[in-house]
């Protein structure tokens, strides 16, 4: 039996469709906090359980007879630590003999902010006892989206990461890892990242081909972003985290070309531009 937390989430979603082409729906259990979230798989012959991070005594009875389990990382930053680990415990009693978790590249060594938290998930894994598979998750093409949108009602594409090259792929690259690594069980630590980076620079000019206008590059000091970002709405503590993101692409952190990812779902990643195209023309 195969679990996916986060199961209604973008990236929950993506795997158990990725599932369904893989093994039998009776086979997999779709983990949410709102069964209605997800009506559409139960339909199709998944099962669904209740299952909430912040509920710990629930979690362990939603795990019954479940053997691999991918824990998506939870988007509460800050967080995320004791929910992981309330997920972890509950796996190691409910006897899961494989739980995949969906980490950050290079999380151990990366100089980013949002590694931390990954970094404390990972050894809390080890420590665990349990079989684990590490997914360490470069860049989504699909993050630039939202800027990318911001950029051409602007007339500027603004960021910190210089010349620095992003090796993203799609979310359903991803997505169909996660799906391969937990069909075939096989623990160990995978750095997945898409086949060809860009720069900040080769996304604004697609982006300015997709606008029909100039829509060029601006870089700017990692301070300086991240005000640009609280100044578009986001709370501070988040801008702050994006900007460092940003700041640490141009240091190389999330550059890999190991292409492990397409090794994995046995096809070249989505190239990255066609990601971007499909959400700005979509």
């Amino acid at each position: 039996m195969y679990a996916v937390t986060g199961a209604s989430g973008q990236l929950g979603r993506l795997v158990v469709e990725s599932l369904l082409g893989k093994v039998a729906p009776g086979e997999i259990v779709a983990l949410v906090r709102n069964p209605d979230s997800v009506a559409d798989f139960a339909a199709k012959g998944v099962a669904v359980r209740v299952f909430d991070y912040d509920a710990p005594e629930s979690l362990a009875p939603a795990l019954a007879g479940i053997t691999r389990l991918l824990l998506i990382s939870g988007n509460a930053v800050g967080s995320r630590v004791p929910q992981h680990q309330a997920v972890i415990d509950a796996a190691k009693a409910a006897g899961v003999q494989l739980i995949a978790y969906t980490s950050i590249l290079r999380a151990q060594t990366s100089p980013l902010l949002l590694a931390a938290e990954h970094k404390a998930t990972e050894d809390l894994l080890a420590a665990s006892g349990v079989p684990h598979a590490l997914l360490r998750n470069g860049w989504y093409a699909e993050n630039y989206l939202m800027g990318a949108g911001a950029a051409i009602a602007h007339g500027v594409l603004i960021g910190s990461a210089g010349d620095g090259v992003v090796s993203a792929a799609s979310r359903a690259d991803y997505a169909e890892a996660a799906a391969v690594v937990l069909t075939r069980g096989e623990a160990g630590t995978y750095e997945l990242a898409g086949d060809i980076g860009f720069t900040l620079a080769e996304l604004a000019a697609v982006v300015s081909g997709i606008a029909g206008k100039p829509v060029p590059f601006q870089n700017l000091p990692q301070a300086d972003y991240a005000k640009a970002l609280e100044g578009a709405g986001l709370p501070a503590p988040f801008a702050a985290v994006l900007a460092d993101s940003d700041a640490r692409v141009a240091e190389g952190a999330l550059f890999d070309d190991s292409k492990t990812l397409s090794g994995l779902i046995g096809r070249p990643t989505t190239p990255w531009r066609e990601t971007i195209a499909a959400g700005l023309k979509g």
